[in-house]
């Protein structure tokens, strides 16, 4: 079984959670891409957050965590984001200039209960970069000039 225990509680209480950059800025990717997602790794494990899947887009952060029921999920949110986004900004001083005063992170974050389709949810988060690259090379709109002649 996957399930963990707590002193009289025996849970497996995972979630799909989406956050992003204040104004959905792609400051997700390059530099700072292995940065974020080392803070977040910190952050996890200092609350006992499992994190079973995780990847980071160019404007977004998926992550399949398991969070223990003695917290919530607004308040582990809540501490991700804030501690994250001092962090960031202590690493990246000249992040200041461009995002203001130690903000990083929109307000607000998708969160959904996961049962027993993890490994539907763990797949689409890692295949959701190329599923996002090919819809962006399809066009639905066929350009014609309309002054060609025909």
């Amino acid at each position: 079984m996957s399930d963990n225990s707590l002193s009289h509680t025996r849970w497996n209480c995972k979630y799909h959670i989406v956050f992003i950059p204040k104004y959905r800025r792609k400051i997700v990717y390059g530099k700072l891409r292995k940065d974020i997602g080392a803070i977040l790794r910190r952050l996890c494990e200092m609350k006992d957050v499992e994190i079973i899947e995780a990847h980071a887009m160019i404007d977004h952060i998926h992550m399949l965590v398991k969070i223990p029921p003695k917290m919530s999920v607004s308040y582990f949110m809540g501490y991700l984001k804030g501690k994250s986004s001092l962090m960031i900004h202590d690493r990246h001083a000249n992040l200041k200039y461009n995002h203001g005063n130690r903000t990083f992170w929109a307000k607000g974050y998708y969160v959904s209960t996961v049962g027993l389709n993890q490994k539907t949810i763990e797949k689409y988060i890692r295949e959701q970069e190329a599923e996002d690259r090919l819809r962006d090379q399809m066009t639905k709109r066929e350009y014609v000039d309309p002054f060609k002649d025909k």
